[in-house]
């Protein structure tokens, strides 16, 4: 028999590469004539560039850049392959970055996602996969923009500092300064939302409130992004307000779509893509995959269900293993998944859970296993 493991990470408390490990474990204690093959997955979210860095046994290159408030810290991209990076936003201008206080997207910038991206372009390297999730940030990419060379200015041609508070003062841009590697490289955008830049949809009346925005910063805010887009498509007869995912990551995903040509990418498709996901497939009887909190978000765009319509696809079993269930986590089983185990089998405090993941973890997989054992003597 051969098994496959292709679980997201339990956020706050096991990596998807220590669930793995508790997979292989748990089964070959119920199955002895079993094959794994265990691969760690992202949807573009926090976590990628460790998972995409591992398993193609690439290379970390560390690198200094701003937070999202202007603080250097040490952060760092990917190397994939000879010529190919991956960037993941939130090791810069991610919301992991501040204190629940901290957050504040009139002040929050993409500027340091902007230093990575230089960095890897002055490194030459030629395609640049950058994952959206996770970001404290609502600049509409301004920042970005800025560390790669782009002026924006006011009404007396000052340039401004890049930050959401400022969208609303922009009178004009210069690209001049763009950073000459733009020209030669191709941009991908991995991103599992497809909401716009602007609007009751848009970046930040969907986004804008997780990321520390009040009531009246959330109208302040959406008054800026429209400025921005008006200067935008003014000055370059372009529409970039409707773009699908323009509104990723505080409106980075239209910034870097329009002034560096990026294709915007689904998250989870184009990572299993990146992995060969589908050649591992070949061959298996069973697929198991699973996140912390499986839940009617679970259906869009995130690990279990991209796992699980591939699996669909070829008609090869496949079970979620996961911490808890919430609302609608049964539409799961429309994108190819069969079942769906949890953890947390008892009534237990959040401090509880993540004490004990691990322990839990490991009970769950040895149920699991054991029920699919029965299924298999039942044939």
């Amino acid at each position: 028999m051969k098994f496959v493991f292709a679980p997201d990470s339990f956020k706050g408390t096991l990596t998807s590469q220590e669930v793995t490990e508790i997979l292989e474990k748990e089964a070959r204690k119920v199955f002895h004539d079993v094959t794994t093959v265990s691969v760690q997955i992202a949807d573009g979210g926090e976590g990628t560039l460790e998972t995409l860095v591992g398993q193609t046994k690439g290379e970390y290159i560390r690198q200094p850049v701003l937070d999202p408030l202007g603080r250097e810290i040490e952060s760092g991209f990917g190397k994939l392959y000879e010529n190919t990076a991956i960037i993941e936003m939130a090791k810069a201008s991610g919301l992991p970055l501040l204190k629940k206080e901290e957050r504040n997207p009139l002040r929050a910038s993409t500027y340091g996602t902007g230093q990575l991206i230089r960095a890897a372009l002055d490194q030459n390297f030629k395609h640049i996969y950058i994952a959206l999730g996770g970001s404290a940030t609502n600049d509409g990419g301004m920042g970005a923009l800025t560390a790669l060379g782009v002026r924006f200015l006011d009404e007396a041609g000052v340039e401004l500092e890049p930050a959401g508070e400022n969208l609303i003062r922009i009178r004009d841009l210069d690209t001049k300064g763009l950073h000459p590697g733009v020209a030669g490289c191709k941009f991908t955008l991995i991103c599992d939302v497809k909401n716009p830049l602007v609007g009751a949809n848009g970046a930040t009346y969907v986004f804008g409130r997780q990321k520390g925005a009040s009531d009246a910063m959330l109208d302040e805010l959406e008054r800026g992004m429209l400025q921005y887009a008006f200067v935008v498509e003014e000055k370059y007869k372009v529409k970039i307000r409707e773009i699908p995912g323009g509104g990723a990551a505080g409106g980075i995903g239209a910034a870097l779509h329009f002034f560096l040509n990026a294709e915007i990418k689904p998250g989870i498709e184009t990572i299993l893509d990146m992995l060969h996901f589908d050649e591992l497939l070949e061959g298996a009887d069973l697929v198991v995959t699973g996140e912390g909190r499986l839940d009617w978000q679970s259906a869009f765009g995130k690990v279990p269900s991209g796992v699980g319509l591939r699996c669909k696809q070829k008609n090869i079993p496949a079970v979620a293993l996961v911490g808890a269930v919430g609302r609608n986590a049964s539409d799961i089983y429309e994108y190819g998944i069969d079942s769906v185990f949890t953890s947390v089998s008892s009534i237990a405090s959040e401090e509880e859970v993540m004490a004990h993941a691990r322990e839990m973890v490991e009970d769950a997989a040895n149920r699991m296993f054991r029920c699919i054992q029965v299924g298999r003597k039942l044939r």
